[in-house]
Order: C-alpha cells, then structure tokens, then sequence
C-alpha cells in the first residue's frame, strides 16, 4: 500500500465522499465501503483507497493482458486521480518519495 501526502489546501476536502466522487468522474465508477472507496479501471482490475489524516493510502492490483495503449490510459487517468486528491504532480509526489 502507497501513501501520498496531501497538500494542506485539500485536507479540508479530503474525505471518502469527496474521493469516491474523483474516482467515479476519472474512472467511471466507484464503491464506499466504510473509510475505503474501491474502482477499477483499464489495467487496474482494483484501486483500493484509504482516507486517512492528512493522506491517502493506496493500493493497485494490475491485470496481466493490458495491451500498451490501455496501460498508458491508465497511467495518465491514474495520475489525474492522484494530482485532483493530492494536489502533487507525479514529478512532484516522485519527489517527496525520494526525500522521505
């Protein structure tokens, strides 16, 4: 499981409502399931994640027989959801792994 911080300008929006409504507008669907939002989407047979204080935590299952173009679908739909909840680019949230 993944953790990515949250920029203090988002943390008053960051709950499992507001999460489960960037999944369904990204990804086309998703499920609350107490503090946990679930979706699928391209490559990704699951996205699990986790509001948690001041982060969120996730988790990915991929599937095996994703041709390139879906897979690169998926990365830049991927990428999109975590920059809308986070506020981090992938450059940046690239960075902060590297510092921490």
């Amino acid at each position: 499981m993944r953790e990515y911080p949250v920029k203090r300008k988002l943390w008053k929006e960051l709950s499992v409502e507001n999460v489960a409504k960037t999944m369904k507008e990204i990804f086309g669907n998703a499920e609350i399931n107490g503090d946990t939002v679930i979706s699928s989407y391209g490559s990704l047979s699951k996205i699990v994640v986790k509001v948690g204080d001041k982060k969120i935590f996730v988790e990915t299952e991929s599937k095996k027989d994703s041709s390139q173009e879906i897979m690169m679908d998926t990365i830049k739909k991927y990428n999109k959801f975590l920059y809308k909840v986070t506020g981090y680019t992938a450059k940046e949230r690239k960075k902060l792994l590297m510092k921490g």
